[in-house]
């Protein structure tokens, strides 16, 4: 088992745990979501996504916004994952984000959504 995120403590007292599966998806989650310079030991560490909450939106801003998140998951999930897609959509100042990938350790593709918004 894995620890589970946000980390928390179980009805027993234990620190949650989650299924693989999950895992992997609180890892995306947490490489899209956090900007670089966030962590203290890793400052590399995240996509910078969030910096481009307010950007304006066109194809272009499109493309650079796949890129990153692509790239930001490779670089970060590469030996987990395979990325087959990755999709930003902007609205006011919500961000919903989807990827499309495959886990190499069992070569089953998933689909995974999320969102931010509101206080950012």
């Amino acid at each position: 088992m894995n620890i589970d995120f946000p980390f928390h403590f179980d009805p027993r007292g234990r620190t949650g745990e989650t299924d693989g599966d999950r895992h992997i998806e609180h890892l995306i989650e947490q490489v899209l979501f956090t900007a670089p310079g966030e962590r203290v030991n890793r400052p590399t560490f995240g996509s910078g996504l969030m910096q481009l909450v307010f950007a304006p939106t066109n194809d272009t801003m499109a493309a650079t916004v796949q890129f990153l998140v692509r790239g930001a998951l490779q670089q970060w999930l590469g030996d987990l994952i395979e990325v087959q897609d990755a999709s930003v959509e902007s609205d006011d100042a919500t961000l919903r984000v989807t990827v499309q990938y495959v886990v190499r350790r069992t070569q089953q593709p998933r689909i995974a959504q999320f969102t931010r918004g509101g206080s950012l």
